[in-house]
């Protein structure tokens, strides 16, 4: 950490170019005695980078970032915040602290936060960005979580972890027990300090397949942000034996979207063809595998066992986008194209035979405007063309 950045001349000059290209401030000459051009370039990257994912640090004076990998794998503050309200407690560990936003959010459900972080740089980083942000119940430790947990004396409310999805021989690793650390390895040792884990998953990991490698998993959390999956929470309660809980939820810009179910295999669907209105669940659920209990809580009807779309014959509030049935047509190169004077559509498909830049090539249409095709699999088995607009 080198605190020459602190300075106050470097952070006005970087406070000056936040709407700056980097690579032009480097090919113009940026200098500051005491600080590389690297170091110079990181700060201003990983503060343009914070003003939407991490509001709180990107408005606090004096804060330092760390390298810009720590940013782009850091919870956004809308998922860590998520996180801070399902656990609370006097005492909670984060055993792999990292920047620490999840930290950050725990500490006001909780009296005292210890933060392990293996990177004593990282370590350094987070205390005193922790200053900044004036949050004085977390101590930072630069150590690693599992090492401090053999030799602490100290029970926890909740150990929180976000294991590191790299492996050093393996690259991108899709299994928990391939993680750092390797949870499943440790699960024991944790229960041992804690009645209630909650740990971090990547969108990445299967979900059934995680479930397996665990115990007394009680709940699963599915975090999205703009339809977009970003992170997977399991929460342990040591003991727990009964039906698996999955809550998903999906943060717009324009509403909060949650759908919540106990995982069930025998759960089944209604079926209906195309009716007035069709709906695409959001990605949230479509990560969860719900797709039967959307038919058993909601009105609508499924269109075809693998499709993942769903219709009803009056309009309702559905977790997703929902759109207004104009016309169903099967898959008719002529037909299709005489309903856009345009030949502008945007184009999904769920359950057919060809991609979407196949369907775009083959029928000339471009993308965009205010139409919209859906390409799939009707209950006949038969492709389909669903023609609609947005509601």
């Amino acid at each position: 950490m080198n605190e020459r950045i602190l300075q106050q001349d470097i952070q006005e000059y970087i406070n000056n170019h936040l709407k700056s290209d980097i690579h032009k401030l480097i090919l113009k000459g940026v200098s500051f005695e005491g600080v590389t051009v690297q170091e110079f370039a990181n700060q201003l990257i990983c503060k343009q980078k914070s003003e939407k994912k991490l509001p709180s640090w990107f408005g606090t004076k004096n804060i330092y970032y760390p390298p810009k990998v720590s940013i782009e794998q850091t919870s956004s503050e809308t998922a860590a915040n998520y996180k801070a309200s399902l656990v609370s407690g006097k005492r909670l560990l984060d055993l792999t602290g990292g920047f620490g936003v999840d930290s950050f959010y725990f500490s006001s459900s909780f009296n005292t936060v210890v933060h392990c972080e293996i990177d004593s740089n990282l370590s350094k980083i987070a205390a005193h960005n922790f200053k900044q942000l004036n949050k004085t119940n977390i101590t930072c430790l630069a150590e690693n979580g599992i090492e401090y947990l053999k030799k602490s004396s100290k029970n926890f409310d909740v150990i929180y972890v976000d294991p590191s999805r790299r492996s050093d021989s393996k690259g991108k690793v899709f299994l928990l027990k391939d993680c750092e650390p390797n949870i499943p390895k440790y699960i024991d040792l944790l229960f041992n300090k804690t009645t209630t884990i909650l740990i971090k998953n990547s969108p990445i990991l299967d979900i059934t397949s995680a479930s397996k490698e665990l115990k007394f998993v009680k709940e699963i959390h599915i975090i999205a942000i703009n339809n977009d999956v970003k992170e997977l929470l399991y929460l342990l309660e040591k003991e727990y034996n009964g039906l698996v809980s999955i809550h998903t939820i999906n943060f717009s810009n324009k509403n909060i979207q949650k759908f919540n179910f106990v995982f069930n295999e025998k759960s089944i669907s209604n079926y209906q063809e195309p009716l007035d209105y069709l709906y695409e669940p959001n990605a949230a659920i479509l990560k969860s595998g719900g797709f039967h209990e959307i038919t058993t809580q909601l009105d609508v009807y499924k269109i075809h066992q693998h499709s993942h779309l769903y219709t009803s014959k009056k309009n309702i509030k559905f977790p997703g986008r929902g759109f207004k049935i104009l016309a169903v047509l099967p898959y008719d190169k002529k037909k299709i194209v005489k309903l856009l004077p345009n030949k502008k559509a945007n184009i999904t498909t769920r359950n057919f035979h060809k991609s979407v830049a196949q369907i775009r090539k083959e029928l000339k249409i471009k993308e965009g405007g205010d139409d919209y095709l859906f390409f799939t699999t009707n209950i006949h088995n038969k492709f389909s063309c669903i023609y609609c607009k947005k509601l």
